[in-house]
C-alpha cells in the first residue's frame, strides 16, 4: 500500500470549486478527510491539484492497438496514456468482422476484471458507409439487435458503450436493447436526419460520439444530428480538443449549448499517441501519422488522433479560455458520472480513489497520481 500523504500548498479544484493554498490528505489508495499522523507532506506551492482524467473513448497509444495488441501491448498502451494523467480508460475497438471483435472482447474483459480499463466501447461495425471515417467499409453492417447482443455477451459485463449508426435498420431496437443491459448507446458516424436522432435519443441514446465529426453538419433547415444532440439535456457530447478535429468556434457552440455538465472531452487516440510520427494500422487501414495529425494513407480521412488528455486540458484553458472548473467537468466529472462510476473516480472528495493529476501555472503536467501511487511524481521533475 502507497504511503500516506499530504499534498499542500497548490490551488486544489473540488466540486464546490477552486482552493487556494489547498491541502488534500491521501491514506493509501484513498483521498482522505484527514491526513494520519506521521504522512508524507509534499509541498505543490505553484501548482494546480485536478481530479484524474477520465476517457470514454480511446483506441490505443505508445505504439500499441487496443483492437489488435496482445495484452501486454494493450498495458502498454494504458501505461502511456496514465503517463498523461488519464487513470481511468474505457479501451475503444474500431470496425472488425464479428467474431474477431467478440474475441477482441474477451481479451479486453480479461484486463477489465483485472482493473486495468473500465470496459469496452465498439465504436463500430455498426456505422454508416456514408460516414465511415477510418473504418473499412466491407466489413460495415446494419445494428441487427442479435449482431450487437453479441458483442455485449461476449464483453462480459464489462461493455460499456456502442456507436451506432441509428437510422440504419435495426438501430432503434438495437439501442432500447443496449439501454435494457445498461449499455450506453452513443449516436455517430451517422448519416441521420434531426427527425432520426431524436427518436434514438427517445428510445434511450445518451451520447453523442466526437461530436461534429463522422455526420452532416449544421444546416438551416435541415439541422441534422447536431442540432438534436446538442439541445437534449440527457445527451453528453464527445469533443475532440486537439485544435485539428474541432474549430474553436465549434467547440465554443458545444459549450454554450449544451453546457459545462454535457461535455465530455476525448481523445479518439490510436497506437501514435505519445509514441511519434510513421505508418500504423487501424482496424485493416494504413494510416500516416504526420505532425502529429493522422489520417488514412488511402483517402486522407482523419483517423482518430495521437491526442492525450493534459493537452486537450491545457488547450481548453490557454487556448479556448474555459473556466478550470469546467474543464475539469469535461475531463473528469461528466465521464465518470456517464460510466457510473462516479462514487469512487471524477473528483477530489473523501472517500474516493486518489486519482489526480498535478499541473504547473501554465497547465503543463507535472505529476500524476493513481489508487494512491505516483505515476509521475512531481518531486522528481
Amino acid at each position: 500500500m502507497a504511503p500516506s500523504k499530504l499534498l499542500s500548498g497548490a490551488r486544489v479544484v473540488l466540486p464546490t470549486g477552486t482552493v487556494d493554498d489547498g491541502r488534500l490528505a491521501v491514506d493509501g489508495t484513498r483521498i482522505a478527510a484527514e491526513a494520519p499522523p506521521g504522512a508524507e507532506v509534499v509541498d505543490l506551492t505553484g501548482h494546480w491539484v485536478v481530479p484524474g482524467f477520465v476517457d470514454l473513448h480511446n483506441h490505443g497509444g505508445g505504439g500499441a492497438s487496443f483492437t489488435s495488441g496482445t495484452a501486454e501491448e494493450v498495458l502498454k498502451g494504458i501505461h502511456t496514456h496514465r503517463l498523461h494523467g488519464t487513470t481511468t480508460l474505457v479501451a475503444s475497438a474500431v470496425t472488425g468482422d464479428l467474431d474477431f471483435l467478440a474475441r477482441r472482447a474477451g481479451l479486453l474483459a480479461e484486463l477489465a476484471e483485472q482493473g486495468d480499463i473500465a470496459g469496452i466501447h465498439f465504436e463500430g461495425p455498426f456505422i454508416s458507409p456514408c460516414r465511415k471515417g477510418a473504418h473499412s467499409e466491407e466489413l460495415l453492417r446494419d445494428p441487427d439487435p442479435a449482431e450487437v447482443r453479441k458483442l455485449i455477451d461476449a464483453a462480459r459485463g464489462h461493455a460499456r458503450m456502442v456507436t451506432l449508426a441509428t437510422e440504419l435498420p435495426g438501430g432503434i431496437d438495437s439501442v432500447r436493447m443496449l439501454a435494457d443491459h445498461g449499455v450506453i448507446a452513443a449516436i455517430g458516424h451517422t448519416d441521420a436526419t434531426y427527425e432520426q436522432t431524436v427518436e434514438a435519443i427517445e428510445a434511450g441514446a445518451t451520447v453523442a460520439t466526437h461530436l461534429f465529426n463522422a455526420m452532416p453538419p449544421l444546416g438551416h433547415r435541415a439541422p441534422g444530428p447536431i442540432a438534436a444532440l446538442l439541445e437534449d439535456e440527457r445527451v453528453t457530447v464527445e469533443l475532440i480538443n486537439d485544435g485539428v478535429h474541432l474549430h474553436p468556434a465549434a467547440l465554443q457552440l458545444a459549450f454554450h449549448h449544451a453546457g459545462a455538465a454535457r461535455v465530455a472531452f476525448i481523445t479518439d487516440a490510436m497506437d501514435a499517441a505519445g509514441f511519434g510520427d510513421g505508418r500504423y494500422l487501424l482496424g485493416p487501414l494504413e494510416v500516416e501519422v504526420s505532425g502529429g495529425v493522422a489520417r488514412l494513407v488511402d483517402g486522407g480521412s482523419i483517423a482518430g488522433s495521437t491526442l492525450t488528455l493534459d493537452r486537450a486540458f491545457q488547450r481548453a484553458v490557454t487556448v479556448d479560455g474555459l473556466p478550470v472548473e469546467d474543464a475539469v467537468a469535461a475531463l473528469s466529472a461528466n465521464p465518470a458520472r456517464l460510466l457510473g462510476l462516479d462514487d469512487r473516480i471524477g473528483s477530489l472528495e473523501p472517500g474516493k480513489d486518489a486519482d489526480l493529476v498535478v499541473l504547473d501555472s501554465g497547465f503543463a503536467l507535472k505529476g500524476v497520481m493513481r489508487r494512491g501511487a505516483w505515476v509521475v511524481d512531481p518531486q522528481l521533475g
